[in-house]
Formats: structure tokens, C-alpha cells, sequence
């Protein structure tokens, strides 16, 4: 079987004759190559503004994340049985010194009279706990929860 002798072996079929090849691949790519540039250079931009926070930046999230940590301990001790003095006066002794905290972390509210009336309740719960320790879950129950109310207090006020 021999071809013809105007065929030739790579010729394309005669409907793709005339017409240029498709650009859709190549805007495909384009299109592609911006997205990734474009997230990486977000990700750089996000990264930098991130580098050139302060310590005071981040001191007020900090300060809550302890809090938060210690009073998530306190009643994870409580699930756990774990009750007795012992288990649970280092973490009101850091609740504490957190609390000493609060107004340096949150500067621009230092001067309102509301969060510093919070603050001193805070402090005065954590003072009473500290002063007569919860021998046993139930005294351990009655003062997360007061710590608890304490922080949904000033939370109310202030977290929006």
C-alpha cells in the first residue's frame, strides 16, 4: 500500500489547514503562573507586616492565651479528679501574676474605669482563691467558675 504522491506523512487534515494553533493553553498558563506569583507575594507582604510587630503588639493576645491556658488547665484538673491544692495553686499563682498584667497589656484601656473595675475583680477572686485554697473539686468547681465570670464580665464589655 503506497501513498499518494501528494500525501506527505506529518500533513494536518484540511479543516486545521488555515488556522492557527489554540492560545487557550498559553492563556491557561499566563493565568496560572499570575496566581502563583500573586500568593506568593502575598504570602512574603503578610509575612514582613507580620516581622515588624513589636513585643507590645502581641502582648495582649499573649497575655490572654496564658490565661486562657491556665484556666483550661484548672479545669482540665477538675475533669481529671485532680483537686487538691497541690494540683491547682500553681496555676492560680499564674492566673495571678497574669492578672498583675492586664492593665500594661491593654494600654489603651487602662484609663477607663470600667475595664480597671474588671481587672481588680479579677485579681481580688484570684486573691481570695489563693488565700483559702480549694481543698477538694467542689471548692476547685466554685472558683473556675468565678474566675470564668470574671473574665465573661470584662469579655462582655469589651470584646465587642
Amino acid at each position: 500500500m503506497s501513498m499518494p504522491p501528494d500525501a506527505t506523512p506529518h500533513a494536518r487534515p484540511a479543516s486545521m489547514a488555515g488556522k492557527p494553533p489554540s492560545s487557550a493553553a498559553r492563556y491557561l498558563f499566563v493565568f496560572l503562573l499570575g496566581l502563583v506569583l500573586g500568593v506568593i507575594a502575598v504570602v512574603m507582604l503578610l509575612r514582613t507586616l507580620e516581622a515588624r510587630k513589636t513585643w507590645q503588639d502581641h502582648y495582649p493576645h499573649a497575655a490572654m492565651q496564658l490565661l486562657s491556658a491556665h484556666s483550661a488547665q484548672l479545669r482540665d484538673a477538675l475533669q481529671a479528679n485532680r483537686c487538691a491544692p497541690t494540683d491547682v495553686l500553681p496555676h492560680l499563682q499564674a492566673l495571678r501574676t497574669l492578672g498583675n498584667d492586664l492593665e500594661p497589656a491593654f494600654a489603651d484601656l487602662r484609663d477607663d474605669s470600667r475595664f480597671a473595675d474588671h481587672a481588680g475583680k479579677f485579681r481580688a477572686g484570684i486573691d481570695g482563691a489563693l488565700a483559702s485554697p480549694p481543698m477538694n473539686c467542689a471548692g476547685l468547681k466554685a472558683t473556675t467558675e468565678a474566675i470564668g465570670e470574671d473574665c465573661k464580665a470584662c469579655h462582655r464589655d469589651f470584646r465587642g
